[in-house]
């Protein structure tokens, strides 16, 4: 299925809206989860005991230490708990039940979650907090800022997202870091990639229509051809102006076109071409062009295979795909790796994080 195909696909959720739904049993199990079902009691002591004592004398009986935080309670933090709440509400569910848990408890969820979890677990279950376009502007800041960039987080969302889609990414990320996304690009990246990023940036290939241009298709193969096999060296711009700005199905069109003229395929020429970041842009574009749901599920494989985990792109493709095409992706996950994800999520990762992951991805196909 090819990426301009599956928005949203409602066979492909993972994660639905859970029917019945209350924030409000929602926000207390998770507020007694992180304290256990006494802080509850107290809380409540406290707002009677603020009827008949000056705020100065009430600093023993809050549950909230001096400075705002919860005080420790034997009961430690039930992490099951909110994972099952978390892992089995929609986003928009989520946000609900953290205006719920901000008006019973006078807290921020997300930043309560943050001083009880830990490690993996915790970028986890914060990433379920944040609304789908922050949540990816936060990927796209978290790649920039810093010493060294990691170009294959932008790469993967620039070219695997829509017009509409990258608008309100762009949106979101001015709103919350105060600068706009391409001139960061622009900043952070150079070259041909950063002609390639904010190529895709501005979503071109959005164009739906089922209809293509034989003539111009085949213009295209003989330009890329030339481009590149052809001759000696590599004209780059011809290979980004075509790949960002054609449409899909376009594009599907010139790549059959292009096998036939170059005796392989765009893939093989854009390896022999290009290098590093640039020829990992280029094929991501041809990858999701050709098969979005195969595209992700390569990304989740090469995130456990072999030594380590890559941690950021497993927590990241769950998180955003879940309540899109996960299942379709689960599904082509299994027919070209011979096993399912959830079976390689339980040999790489371990614990609560685990279990989050495993509940996210849910039944196996």
């Amino acid at each position: 299925m090819a990426w301009w195909k599956s928005w949203i696909e409602q066979e492909g959720v993972t994660v639905k809206s859970s029917s019945h739904f209350n924030p409000d049993p929602d926000a207390e199990t998770l507020y007694k989860a992180m304290k256990g079902i006494g802080v509850g009691s107290q809380l409540l002591s406290h707002q009677a005991a603020a009827f008949a004592f000056p705020s100065s004398a009430l600093t023993s009986v809050s549950p909230w230490g001096q400075q705002g935080h919860l005080c420790c309670n034997p009961a430690g933090t039930n992490e099951q708990a909110i994972i099952d709440v978390l892992t089995k509400r929609s986003n928009t569910q989520r946000q609900q039940i953290a205006k719920s848990f901000k008006t019973q408890f006078g807290k921020d969820l997300t930043e309560t979650l943050k001083s009880e979890l830990s490690g993996k677990f915790e970028r986890l279950i914060v990433a379920l907090m944040y609304p789908p376009y922050r949540y990816e502007a936060k990927e796209l800041h978290d790649a920039m800022k810093g010493l060294g960039t990691k170009e294959g987080v932008i790469i993967e969302i620039l070219a695997s997202r829509t017009k509409n889609q990258l608008r309100e990414i762009m949106k979101a990320y001015e709103e919350d870091y105060g600068s706009s996304l391409e001139e960061d690009i622009q900043a952070d990246t150079s070259g041909y990639l950063e002609r390639i990023l904010v190529c895709l940036l501005q979503g071109s290939r959005d164009d739906v229509s089922s209809f293509v241009d034989p003539g111009l298709a085949l213009q295209d193969a003989q330009d890329l051809y030339a481009a590149g096999e052809k001759i000696r060296g590599t004209d780059e711009m011809k290979f980004i102006t075509i790949l960002c700005t054609r449409s899909a199905t376009h594009l599907l069109r010139v790549f059959e076109e292009y096998e036939k003229i170059a005796n392989k395929s765009i893939e093989d020429s854009i390896k022999s071409e290009t290098h590093g970041s640039l020829e990992e842009a280029m094929l991501t574009v041809v990858k999701c062009t050709q098969n979005l749901h195969s595209y992700f599920a390569e990304r989740l494989y090469y995130a456990m295979k072999g030594a380590g985990t890559r941690d950021g792109t497993l927590i990241r493709n769950i998180v955003s795909r879940s309540e899109i095409d996960l299942n379709l992706i689960k599904c082509h996950f299994k027919k070209m790796y011979g096993k399912t994800l959830s079976s390689m999520i339980m040999e790489d990762t371990s614990g609560d994080y685990k279990n989050a992951l495993l509940s996210l991805v849910g039944s196996d196909p």
